[in-house]
């Protein structure tokens, strides 16, 4: 850097919904309308959950897609969902967390083996229940439901990490996984906040499923500590559109869709995120 020359890092651009599918939406727009091809940082967060913890979604966003994706050669936003809750598990599980583990720790060799290439390394599940040491055999899930109702617990201690460096610093140029670094979970008054922490994201081929699969993870914890699911808080520190151009003709059925929900922003409210260098950016 030049002497007297100041660089002034971009602010962070704040997105807040009740509905999955908008939130993605509102953030692929603003890469598509905007320059480049990143957001640095991102913090997206969303809420209107229902009363069993279900996202709202809109069916024409996440259908167009779900089309692309599979045109792409892309996992589609069910499959990036399971990699950090397996919905289908639970939901034969019947409510019974115990079985949930089992049947998860049983199937998961088969989960890994259909695509070693990106699983080779684990899934977020996985380093969340069978993260290979730690209090409950290394269940991190299961620690943090065992603690959650005693009385004065330490904050600190509802939180479950997927990095670990004794795996995951190595110097490969690229990496797949972990880009999930942690997530946390507090208990409030108005429920559950479940809040995530990504050193990268990619926009296009994960970001609706990460956003998916958080939000049934967090209404499953919700359900275990007998609480609602009131919000989901996701913070990256680089979001990036990748593998895909801006000026991909494939878009526009997507982009409309999205279009057809995001105007009019209805029952949006855009909050502005004070940072310590100034005011963020909004959407």
């Amino acid at each position: 850097m030049s002497k007297g020359k100041r660089f002034e890092a971009p602010p962070p651009l704040l997105i807040d919904d009740t509905n999955l599918s908008r939130a993605w939406g509102r953030l692929l727009l603003h890469v598509l309308d905007g320059a480049g091809t990143e957001v640095a940082p991102l913090i997206l967060s969303v809420s209107g959950f229902a009363e069993d913890g279900g996202a709202a979604e809109d069916p024409a966003v996440r259908q167009s897609l779900d089309r692309l994706l599979k045109r792409k050669g892309r996992l589609l936003v069910e499959d990036v969902a399971f990699t950090l809750f397996p919905q289908r598990l639970w939901e034969m599980s019947r409510g019974d967390r115990t079985r949930l583990f089992a049947l998860y720790r049983a199937t998961f060799p088969r989960w890994q083996a259909m695509n070693r290439k990106a699983n080779g390394r684990g899934l977020y599940f996985e380093r969340m229940v069978s993260f290979g040491r730690g209090p409950c055999d290394g269940n991190q899930l299961e620690w943090i439901l065992s603690q959650s109702s005693r009385k004065g617990v330490r904050r600190s201690m509802l939180q479950a990490t997927t990095f670990d460096p004794g795996r995951d610093h190595v110097a490969s140029a690229q990496l797949g996984f972990p880009c999930l670094q942690q997530v946390s979970f507090e208990p409030t008054a108005a429920g559950l906040v479940i809040n995530a922490f990504y050193a990268t994201q990619q926009i296009f081929d994960k970001a609706y499923g990460n956003y998916l699969g958080l939000a049934q993870l967090g209404a499953f914890m919700a359900n275990e500590m007998g609480l609602a699911l009131a919000r989901l808080n996701v913070m990256v520190g680089i979001a990036k559109l990748e593998r895909i151009t801006k000026s991909d003709a494939d878009f526009a059925p997507l982009i409309s869709a999205i279009q057809a929900t995001v105007k009019p922003p209805a029952a949006v409210i855009a909050r502005p995120l004070i940072a310590a260098s100034g005011a963020g950016a909004t959407i």
